[in-house]
């Protein structure tokens, strides 16, 4: 199982549709996956599509998280049906598997700058029923204190989302050091999984400096490929719908970018490697 916190310390960069992207690829590549909604504001929830009935949300099992029953509190996505109904699984294959520790506001009460070690093992405890997954997508709020800390130290990478704006860059080089200072203190093992330029208007002189300028900056760590600005994204998202699975040549276009993205992102330690991912799509 690997563990990836979608993070940003800039709102409004589009974190939780890069974290929708890359589940409806996983999805669309047969990867047991979950997705974690650690942010308050539980739009993830909302894009997956979840109907939550007694479960208990991700804040819930936090309180608890020794006593957290995961495999009998995550709700599936939506998206599984539609995809079973598409014909998205061969004959034969295993049920495709996306679930949704659902989020609620509730999880605010730990978004605090003074957690201790024990809090912020929370979320890994939490996190040891997940045995079936072999992936999971950690949704954070943008910002540094407690909940993407606790998501940080139960994640094997951070994967950072950033606009090519000046406000966006400077918050993400922001966000590298405090990556660097938290795996001094707390993860060593923890490492960046790269950065996702998001929203990129290809026909934007500036853009297209400060894609340069974050070349320049972070070099390899710059994932490829970059997702375009989506004119249909929030309404897809609205619709509850995967982008693999919403009609057109736009949305077809941008599942390719994401299919792509994900096998850049965890193909680096082959655990799946991209042609295994490939292959699931080419299925």
């Amino acid at each position: 199982m690997q563990v990836v916190s979608i993070s940003s310390l800039k709102g409004g960069v589009g974190k939780t549709s890069v974290t929708t992207g890359l589940a409806s690829a996983a999805l669309a590549a047969g990867i047991p996956t979950l997705v974690v909604d650690l942010d308050p504001h539980a739009d993830a929830s909302t894009a997956l599509g979840v109907r939550p009935g007694d479960q208990q949300d991700i804040g819930r099992m936090l309180k608890a998280p020794r006593r957290a029953r995961l495999a009998e509190n995550v709700v599936p996505s939506g998206w599984v049906e539609r995809a079973a109904a598409n014909g998205g699984a061969p004959a034969g294959s295993a049920p495709a598997i996306l679930d949704v520790a659902v989020g609620s506001a509730y999880t605010g009460i730990y978004d605090r700058p003074d957690l201790g070690r024990r809090d912020l093992r929370r979320l890994s405890a939490v996190l040891a029923g997940a045995e079936k997954y072999e992936l999971v997508l950690v949704d954070c709020p943008p910002s540094l204190n407690g909940l993407t800390r606790m998501a940080w130290s139960a994640s094997d990478k951070v994967t950072l989302v950033a606009e090519p704006g000046l406000f966006s860059v400077a918050g993400t080089e922001r966000t590298m050091r405090a990556i660097q200072l938290f795996r001094q203190e707390f993860a060593p093992k923890l490492s960046p999984a790269g950065i996702v330029a998001n929203r990129v208007r290809t026909g934007s002189a500036e853009h297209t400096f400060r894609l340069a300028e974050m070349e320049l900056m972070f070099g390899g760590l710059l994932l490829s490929p970059h997702i375009p600005e989506q004119a249909n994204w929030q309404q897809i998202q609205g619709a509850a719908h995967s982008i693999h699975h919403w009609p057109g040549d736009s949305a077809k276009n941008a599942a390719a970018l994401f299919d792509t993205l994900l096998a850049n992102l965890l193909g680096a330690d082959g655990q799946p490697t991209p042609a295994r991912i490939r292959d699931r799509v080419n299925r």
